[in-house]
């Protein structure tokens, strides 16, 4: 996979989508990074990052954050006409990390109000994999419903859920645990966490 989306939309854990993002970055994947109004607030209390100003200045900040990488990509999320909004130009791959749960209601009932939701919409449509991390607890019914829809049309359902297992020693091996699922789901090699037996 050589072009993944990572969406942060307005859930907490932008922590998630950040550190996803510096390893497909590290593995030199090209990268097309959206982030939604709430998620800009989000990252924004979470991480104090202030991603603001034109949709260019905005990438340039998030270049910066990722230590200049020229394969990282931004598009405003009311930008309905950035190539990614077409089948014929879909990103190999898309995660949700966090996924919050209007945005999956919104993707479960096929809304693309914005660019987020158009292209979730276009990657099931071209059959490729969407990865949704949602980062809620407890689930409704309504959560649930929409979760099993979305999973029915192809989406792999990966909760923000970190295990104990490989006895984590900090924030840090927790977040990585989650991540290196979510680079698990798109095939892709990684050292995030020592597996189940290898110890």
């Amino acid at each position: 996979m050589n072009h993944i989306l990572v969406a942060i939309t307005g859930a907490s854990g932008s922590i998630y989508g950040l550190r996803l993002v510096e390893e497909l970055l590290r593995g030199e994947r090209r990268v097309t990074l959206l982030v939604t109004r709430a998620g800009m607030e989000v990252l924004r209390y979470e991480t104090g990052l202030e991603w603001r100003g034109t949709t260019s200045e905005r990438q340039a900040l998030m270049r910066d954050y990722f230590g200049g990488s020229e394969r990282l990509l931004h598009y405003d999320e009311g930008d309905l006409f950035a190539p990614v909004a077409s089948g014929s130009s879909a990103p190999d791959a898309m995660v949700v990390a966090p996924c919050s749960m209007g945005s999956a209601a919104r993707m479960a009932a096929g809304i693309s109000d914005n660019l987020v939701e158009r292209v979730a919409d276009v990657v099931l449509k071209e059959r490729r994999d969407l990865i949704l991390v949602p980062r809620e607890t407890p689930f409704n019914q309504m959560h649930l419903e929409n979760l099993l829809r979305l999973a029915r049309a192809g989406a792999h359902i990966l909760p923000a859920m970190p295990a104990f297992y490989h006895r984590p020693q900090s924030l840090g091996d927790l977040i990585d645990f989650v991540v290196g699922k979510i680079l698990d789901s798109l095939r892709i090699e990684h050292q995030l966490f020592e597996r189940w037996g290898e110890g």
